[in-house]
């Protein structure tokens, strides 16, 4: 046999696995990052501009405590007393009656959704869903004057409102949980028909546990999505200076109704009410956000 050479001996240098890179790709690079640092700036100076304005004009009202309990009720317009605590109650109350009503139905149709995928009522759904979901809320609340005022000869209430924000909370709470299921592993479902439980409750034990944090953090925000509509409040009940416990009978204020009432004050007191609600609803819809944040942490499932 023939020698092996010296040449061939040797162990073969390996190739660089990365090619340095050239000039015009650095270039682009950076002119990428700058042009998306721009368009960063751009999107964030409009709104610290509007979080400083709220802050430094609602701040005085806000912090003295009056202001989150007492109501306008016998206060003169030109009066730098009183407070919001009768539209807090309001927006609180309206909110909480829609999620009452929308909660049950959208995590239901949600899960019809995603578990019953070949239901007959499965496609009418996601219709309905898609639908609602691009209605505006002046439309929303246009049905429900039709439909709860004119046909079924109800009065403008609170109750009414509530009805008109449910439409706008259904797609929300019903996309958020059909999303939240389907991250839910196949796997453990396969697991759980193999040990011979039913579906049903599979889906009770298993599916939902596992997605309950995003389901809930979902419901937080869309609770935080409806609080600030002024649609449904301007055209289905009225403005009121006092506090109203009727939610079928009567006016009811809220934070955004009395923002909208007090544009027509012309006094400095009005200013001084405007600001003021408005950062007691920024500072209300954020710790919405925030519980939406805690809750699906602790709920979130716990892994070794």
């Amino acid at each position: 046999m023939s020698q092996v050479t010296p040449d061939l001996a040797k162990p073969a240098k390996p190739a660089d696995t990365f090619l340095p890179i050239s000039g015009s790709r650095k270039m682009k690079d950076k002119a990428a990052t700058v042009v998306f640092t721009v368009c960063f700036v751009l999107a964030v100076i409009p709104l610290v501009a509007l979080l400083y304005k709220v802050i430094a004009s609602g701040l005085p009202a806000i912090l003295d405590i009056n202001w989150w309990t007492n109501s306008f009720n016998l206060v003169a317009p030109s009066s730098m007393a009183g407070g919001v605590g009768h539209a807090i109650y309001g927006s609180l109350v309206q909110a909480a009656i829609a999620a009452v009503i929308s909660i049950p139905l959208g995590v239901a149709a949600g899960i019809m959704l995603v578990e019953y995928p070949s239901s007959r009522i499965a496609k009418p759904t996601t219709f309905m869903v898609d639908v609602l979901a691009g209605v505006p809320s002046v439309v929303a609340a246009i049905f429900i004057f039709g439909v709860w005022v004119s046909v079924l000869k109800f009065n403008l209430s609170a109750f009414a409102v509530s009805l008109a924000l449910v439409l706008l909370m259904l797609p929300l709470i019903v996309r958020s949980t059909e999303e939240m299921l389907k991250l839910v592993p196949d796997e453990l479902r396969e697991a759980s028909y193999a040990l011979g439980v039913p579906k049903w409750k599979t889906i009770v034990s298993v599916v939902i546990p596992t997605a309950l944090s995003g389901m809930i953090s979902g419901i937080f925000l869309a609770l935080a999505r409806v609080m600030g509509e002024t649609a449904p409040v301007l055209i289905l009940v009225g403005y009121t200076a006092r506090y109203n416990y009727d939610v079928f009978e009567g006016n009811m204020a809220s934070l955004p109704l009395l923002i909208y009432n007090q544009l027509s004050n012309p006094n400095e007191a009005g200013q001084f009410r405007i600001w003021g609600a408005a950062l007691t609803l920024i500072i209300i819809i954020a710790l919405a956000n925030v519980l939406a944040t805690f809750a699906a942490r602790a709920l979130a499932p716990k892994t070794k």
